[in-house]
């Protein structure tokens, strides 16, 4: 270590010692000055020694002092991700720049921080200068309309073609989603003509006015959306056998995760989803269907503690698949509260007793009830 590097470290601890607003803030002035004036004199362990001072300091600095490191790091492009992960979850007066500017948050960084922190830094990440699909796919999954409003009117949020076609989906009964789809580049033509019937009358003349649609093009389409759907209803069950063959391979195998059984609902394989989560569970299919539209989902929560699979994975598959039976009806944030305190409480040897019930008993309401129960009236059972 240099001599004047090892000065100025001292100066530093020096500093630490002061407890006071002033003390604090020109601590973090310091370390701030050292570390990016001074990066190619700094040896490794320099740097290191500098970034947990901060850490270990944040959590007592005022607000205004972790604000202005905050706006400080946040366009910085050889911060420490320890700290810039630090302060991304802090509250959102301090977290802002870094939730809106920081090139170094990584996606599962940002992914973490929308399933974990609140609504205004969800916000936040949805104006992103920079928003993959993964990412994106999260806030969609949020539910909250303020939210998803804000990823679609973000022109550098890049969105999945299944997310995209959700959307279209969704804003029949959200009016806030439809002029913000119809404003991106990225909106593919079939969608804004299924977009086309649902619309405000002024809306419509809007598209016919912005696109290149034939307004007699969209009667055509119309009869041919309702052949296709017709088309659809008469194939479905030859989508349940095939899917149903393709799970019995995947179980052979051993391949069937949790982290397979979201990626296939977000692919919108719905029939797939039912029948691998039955040879997951074990369960049959009817009773599987039952368990994973239950509204309040406990039923869910319990059969997925029951086979291990663990919080965030369950957030993820109870919101697709209230996505995915509830086509018309947005799905809130609200309703994942309660059944995530729900599945903390479940003792896995309480959800594996009931899975149990359940191969041999399909009124699995009843078994939910029983969980519920006082445990002197449960231990009778």
């Amino acid at each position: 270590m240099a001599q004047g590097s090892s000065n100025d470290i001292e100066q530093l601890y020096q500093l630490a010692r002061d407890k006071t607003i002033a003390g604090r803030k020109s601590l973090v002035n310091a370390v701030s000055d050292l570390f990016f004036d001074s990066q190619e004199l700094l040896t490794d362990r320099e740097k290191a020694l500098m970034t947990d001072i901060l850490r270990q300091l944040l959590h007592d600095m005022e607000m205004s002092v972790r604000r202005e490191l905050a706006e400080r790091l946040a366009k910085t492009e050889n911060a420490p991700h320890e700290l810039i992960i630090t302060l991304a979850n802090d509250k959102i007066e301090v977290a802002y720049p870094i939730l809106r500017e920081s090139e170094l948050l990584h996606d599962t960084d940002l992914i973490e921080i929308i399933h974990h922190r609140a609504l205004q830094h969800q916000l936040a990440i949805a104006m992103r200068k920079t928003l993959n699909e993964s990412v994106t796919d999260a806030l969609v999954e949020t539910g909250h309309e303020d939210v998803i409003k804000t990823m679609l009117e973000n022109p550098d949020a890049k969105l999945s073609k299944i997310t995209m076609e959700y959307l279209v989906d969704q804003s029949k009964r959200v009016d806030s989603y439809q002029n913000p789809l119809l404003t991106r580049s990225d909106l593919e033509p079939v969608l804004v003509r299924r977009m086309y019937w649902w619309v405000s009358a002024a809306m419509r003349k809007d598209i016919i006015a912005n696109f290149d649609i034939d307004p007699t093009e969209l009667d055509a389409s119309l009869e041919a959306t309702a052949k296709d759907l017709i088309d659809e209803a008469s194939s479905e069950l030859d989508k349940t056998s095939k899917s149903a063959e393709v799970a019995n391979r995947l179980a052979e195998i051993d391949e069937i995760s949790p982290q397979l059984l979201i990626e296939v609902l977000r692919q919108g394989e719905v029939p797939l989803f039912e029948a691998m989560y039955a040879k997951l569970t074990g369960l049959r299919p009817k009773l599987v269907r039952r368990i994973v539209y239950e509204p309040d989902g406990e039923a869910l929560a319990v059969a997925c503690k029951a086979v291990g699979i663990d919080k965030p994975n369950f957030a993820s598959i109870f919101m697709l698949t209230r996505k995915a039976h509830a086509k018309d009806k947005v799905i809130s944030p609200r309703e994942l509260t309660p059944v995530l305190e729900f599945f903390e409480n479940i003792k896995p040897e309480s959800a594996a007793l009931l899975l149990e019930r359940w191969h041999r008993d399909p009124d699995y309401l009843d078994s939910i009830r029983a969980l519920e129960a006082p445990a002197g009236k449960d231990d009778k059972n």
